[in-house]
């Protein structure tokens, strides 16, 4: 699997797995060009992505991160987490669905922590949005 900066040639994949994770953020994908985008690679293909901002100094917010359904529990996600780590030190941020239980849990994994509640922010299902942070040296 390799890890790399993602761009236009990738929009297409993108919403292909955008598409197939209706948990993740439902985002145009050429909107994440004017972000920070990682794309795994893995068998010719891209496998996931990974989008990211920073709004402020020393801190840094998840937008969305995706993985295809065929490539999933295979340290994907967890690779594009450690490419953010690689290039960004400070408080990350990322809301998820309270009912997306698997990337609840990925994320405590990882070291975040859950910080509050943010009600009604998702739509398509409407749902509140759990905050939460992580913190890199």
């Amino acid at each position: 699997m390799t890890v790399r900066r993602g761009g236009p040639r990738d929009l297409s994949a993108i919403g292909g797995i955008q598409h197939a994770s209706p948990e993740a953020a439902q985002w145009n994908p050429a909107e994440y060009l004017e972000h920070h985008l990682w794309v795994a690679e893995r068998e010719g293909q891209v496998a996931g992505f990974l989008v990211a901002r920073t709004p402020a100094p020393g801190e840094c917010e998840i937008l969305t991160v995706a993985v295809a359904p065929r490539y999933r529990r295979q340290g994907i996600a967890r690779t594009l987490f450690a490419a953010l780590l690689s290039d960004f030190r400070g408080t990350i941020y990322l809301e998820v669905r309270p009912s997306n239980e698997i990337a609840r849990k990925f994320y405590k994994s990882l070291g975040f922590d859950e910080l509050t509640i943010r009600a009604a922010y998702y739509q398509s299902p409407p749902e509140p949005a759990i905050v939460m942070k992580f913190h890199s040296c």
